[in-house]
């Protein structure tokens, strides 16, 4: 059987970036469509690797040392849960995609190569791209118009502390948060211990409420905080805390007084 080496990686390269791009949407994440169709081609090149005489376990461990580099192109890194989580669904949309065209195969007795399925030479891959990818795409941009809504809280917030070092994070708007420094009067904003690493800074206690109990925050100074690429020129402060937000991918709660002032 002749092997057209350049159908063999257009169509890796459309499968894989349907997968992703389930992926994407199975989980809501907001992934760029260039960071989809650079991973997509990633994806795609390592099919010169079935050319190589690797033995099996080889070759299973560079197609997962693959999808890992896949995944994190398209969706970058947060933390290990939010890369596994990627991972899993990566492989579990694979499975339903693969089970799909083996049914098809067994169905309409076509022949199979990998996951190529060809009759008389002629790829029904092929054919389920071009029915699958504008309908794919269509749900894509629209659940990404649904998104953008759903996130309108989110923020990308740049701070630069004491030290010169700067955080590029994921900030969500919590209008609940009404934390002041009740000495200056400055907003707090609240981030996660983890996010840190191993910068140490000289904190402070600041009394704040809660809804049971008062307690002691600890919170520090920073140099500079940007957000949504503006820089913020009300004094805040950063507050610690090691719980978590349950809002996957944020990284601090942002205070309404610098959205509402310096966002306008």
């Amino acid at each position: 059987m002749k092997i057209y080496l350049d159908l063999l990686l257009f169509l890796n390269f459309f499968l894989d970036f349907i997968l992703l791009l389930c992926v994407s949407l199975i989980l809501k994440r907001n992934a760029k469509l260039k960071r989809l169709l650079l991973a997509s081609l990633v994806g795609a090149l390592s099919i010169f690797s079935l050319f190589y005489p690797f033995n099996s376990f080889t070759l299973f461990l560079l197609k997962a040392v693959i999808s890992i580099f896949m995944v994190l192109i398209s969706f970058g890194f947060k933390d290990i849960k939010y890369t596994i989580n990627n991972i899993i669904y990566l492989y579990l949309v694979s499975i339903i995609l693969g089970g799909a065209l083996y049914l098809i195969n067994d169905s309409l007795a076509y022949k199979n190569t990998g996951l190529i399925f060809y009759h008389n030479g002629f790829s029904i891959n092929l054919v389920l791209v071009f029915i699958l990818s504008p309908i794919i795409l269509f749900i894509y941009v629209k659940k990404q118009r649904k998104l953008k809504e759903e996130y309108v809280k989110k923020y990308e917030v740049k701070i630069t502390f004491l030290n010169g070092k700067t955080k590029l994070l994921t900030g969500f708007l919590d209008t609940g948060n009404n934390l002041y420094d009740p000495y200056k009067k400055r907003p707090i904003i609240v981030i996660n211990k983890s996010v840190l690493g191993s910068y140490n800074p000289r904190c402070i206690l600041v009394p704040c409420k809660t809804v049971n109990k008062e307690s002691l925050l600890k919170c520090f100074k920073i140099k500079k905080i940007i957000i949504n690429g503006k820089k913020i020129e009300t004094e805040c402060l950063v507050g610690i805390t090691d719980n978590n937000f349950g809002i996957e991918g944020v990284d601090l709660l942002l205070h309404e007084k610098l959205i509402k002032e310096d966002l306008k």
